[in-house]
């Protein structure tokens, strides 16, 4: 993507970090934001006519399994951090390598190294050579160290390295190959389940150990009251940690696994009323930090099967924006707030210059209309397969037009 030339974007409404829109405009050059508010085009601009959308940083989504442009770009999503659990895994320095210039010319991909050669859990991949490749942080996949050697090891190697550890809390030994959480749904399907304790567990033993390192530990998703109580407790002792969930933890329960639907198989699994509920709130009292879409595109192959069988995962890039929007039309966050947990937070978790609207930043924008609606349609979505938990629910917010670096892109 070439240089772009200056742009100014007038008659908006700016996103800022703080408080609700503000009227004004913004100017960018050479890729990056120069100056926002009472701003005026200068000679030689592009301008263009915001008609009173919002002016918004460009998503951020933190921990992706696949890149998926036009899922990305429908969404607004202007940077992706790809997962390691790929084919083959991000352990070695050249596949990290390869994968940072996947999203050229037009989306901005930050990997994530794989914990352990192979991410089976046991010997620590390069992970120093690595961050020399490229990659913005480390992560343990889809699955729980077991070993709790090997996890103090790579917190401590982290800690020493500066990158933070992204990890999948479920207790693995207590998980097994369950479906379900533990609960009335699960026995009246008869589903493989696993207590919904496991996820506590697993987050206890990893805040211990981090606190014995002093690593920044991310927990890609939390998803229990109990869970949630115990990031919460270890903040207010001033550990370096934060939490992540998607929107399917906040919007839906297990309930929705009633019908056996395989779009609803998700991992974590879908928990009880009480859990999303309990997630809801610590999106409000700021114990999760970050809300990622989670985006797993699975096909036939993958999904249409017994539920059992199913693999998990849902396409979420195209919907992260409107369900998050969703928690302000509810009154759950603020706009701030909820721009903080899709862009600001998981930016800054990255180390990137993004995810907010200031002088110096990169000019990854998008315009939004979040009162614009639309139809969740899994037949006609842009991403590579349409495995979404909300098939045929109306929602809000759409993004209208979407620049990375000053450019656009979509």
């Amino acid at each position: 993507m070439s240089n772009p030339g200056p742009i100014t974007f007038t008659t908006g409404r700016i996103v800022l970090a703080s408080g609700e829109p503000v009227s004004g405009a913004l100017r960018a050059a050479d890729g990056r934001i120069v100056a926002l508010g009472d701003v005026a085009p200068e000679p030689g601009d592009t301008v263009i006519n915001a008609r009173g959308a919002l002016i918004a940083p460009g998503l951020v989504d933190l921990g992706v399994f696949t890149i998926d442009k036009p899922a990305f770009h429908f969404g607004g999503i202007t940077r992706a951090a790809l997962m390691p659990d790929q084919n083959p895994p991000l352990d070695r320095p050249s596949t990290v390598r390869y994968a940072a210039q996947s999203g050229k010319p037009d989306l901005w991909v930050h990997p994530l190294a794989a914990a352990t050669r192979g991410l089976e859990g046991r010997e620590l991949a390069e992970l120093a050579l690595m961050r020399e490749a490229g990659a913005k942080a480390v992560s343990t996949g889809r699955r729980w160290i077991a070993d709790s050697g090997t996890m103090h090891r790579l917190l401590s190697y982290c800690a020493m390295l500066g990158l933070t550890v992204i990890t999948h809390a479920e207790d693995g030994g207590l998980t097994g190959h369950a479906v379900a959480t533990a609960g009335e749904m699960a026995t009246r399907l008869g589903l493989p389940a696993a207590p919904p304790e496991a996820e506590a567990l697993a987050i206890a033993r990893d805040l211990t150990l981090a606190g014995m390192t002093g690593a920044r530990l991310h927990f890609r998703q939390v998803t229990t009251a109990r869970g949630l109580a115990l990031v919460r407790a270890a903040k207010a002792r001033g550990l370096p940690v934060t939490a992540g969930v998607t929107p399917a933890h906040f919007m839906l329960s297990d309930i929705a696994i009633g019908d056996f639907r395989t779009f609803t198989r998700l991992s974590p699994p879908l928990r009880s009323e009480a859990d999303r509920q309990a997630v809801r709130a610590a999106l409000a009292d700021g114990t999760i930090d970050v809300i990622a879409s989670g985006h797993d595109p699975r096909g036939p192959e993958d999904k249409r099967l017994p539920f059992a069988d199913a693999e998990p995962g849902m396409a979420g890039a195209e919907t992260l924006l409107p369900l998050t929007l969703g928690l302000v039309r509810d009154g759950v966050i603020d706009m701030a707030r909820a721009f903080a947990l899709i862009a600001t937070n998981p930016a800054r978790l990255l180390g990137v210059n993004a995810g907010q609207l200031v002088a110096g930043a990169e000019a990854d924008i998008a315009l939004i209309d979040p009162d614009r609606p639309w139809v969740v349609d899994s037949d006609k979505m842009a991403a590579a397969a349409g495995n979404t938990p909300f098939d045929k629910q109306g929602v809000q917010g759409r993004v209208t037009a979407l620049f990375k670096g000053g450019s656009p892109v979509g």
